[in-house]
């Protein structure tokens, strides 16, 4: 069975195939990847049957690989870290998962399932797992490098992108980095009555105090954000309209 390990720590792909060498002569490792991005190019270039597969890697997450591949023609086990909400996501969804430092005995158990599991099934799993790991459009779940972030948009006041990281502003003062683009997040942000006044940021727009017609949003904690210039229109145009509203 030709297997990809997806995990960006490197001394647990080691330790990983250390223990699949110990206990299974039938796969063949013949990749290893450690990004959402390097996955999804050797995932459809060698065609695994089998993927182990890290839920938080370091250009997103486990979901963001399963979206962009191909097809879905391959069995997965995911590997998480202990965190309550990925592991309420994975058992409601009944899909294989190890959790670390992986364990032999559990890793025998999970190969002897992911073996005899029809692709058709996984696939039913993995969308019930992804509906719970993001049930509706009030709430967003942040990759970061250690834990998985539940965010109400509703207290978010704002998020600034720079340089490939976006930053997430909440009402209480917590400051959230996610090495994602802003792109990644706008259309659920746009859902949930954000705009984006400038390439740089989107806003909340229960939070705008006021805005000055020279193009400077001006938020209720005191934050200045710009408008630029390409954005004015629409931006005004929302802003009124939430107002009105």
């Amino acid at each position: 069975m030709k297997t990809i390990l997806v995990e960006d720590k490197a001394y647990i792909r080691k330790g990983l195939l250390n223990l699949l060498n110990l206990i299974d002569t039938d796969l063949e490792v013949i990749g290893e990847c450690e990004s959402v991005e390097e996955a999804v190019v050797v995932a459809n270039a060698c065609k695994p049957e089998l993927i182990f597969l890290d839920i938080n890697l370091t250009d997103g997450n486990a979901f963001d690989f399963l979206e962009q591949t191909k097809d879905l023609s391959f069995r997965v086990v995911f590997i998480t870290a202990y965190e309550e909400y990925a592991l309420k996501a994975l058992k409601m969804g009944a899909v294989d998962y190890l959790l670390k430092p992986v364990d032999i005995e559990e890793l025998k158990t999970a190969l002897l399932k992911v073996k005899t599991l029809p692709i058709s099934i996984q696939k039913d799993q993995i969308r019930t797992v992804k509906q719970v790991w993001n049930p509706d459009d009030s709430k967003l779940i942040l990759s970061l490098h250690d834990s998985f972030q539940v965010i109400d948009l509703d207290e978010l006041m704002f998020c600034e992108t720079d340089k490939g990281y976006t930053s997430f502003y909440i009402r209480n003062g917590k400051k959230y980095v996610v090495s994602k683009t802003l792109k990644t997040f706008e259309e659920q942000l746009v859902t949930a009555n954000f705009t984006r006044p400038h390439q740089s940021f989107m806003v909340n727009l229960k939070f705008i105090d006021k805005y000055d017609k020279s193009g400077v949003i001006h938020l209720k904690n005191g934050k200045k954000i710009p408008v630029s210039t390409r954005k004015k229109e629409q931006f005004v145009a929302s802003f009124l309209n939430r107002t009105i509203e």
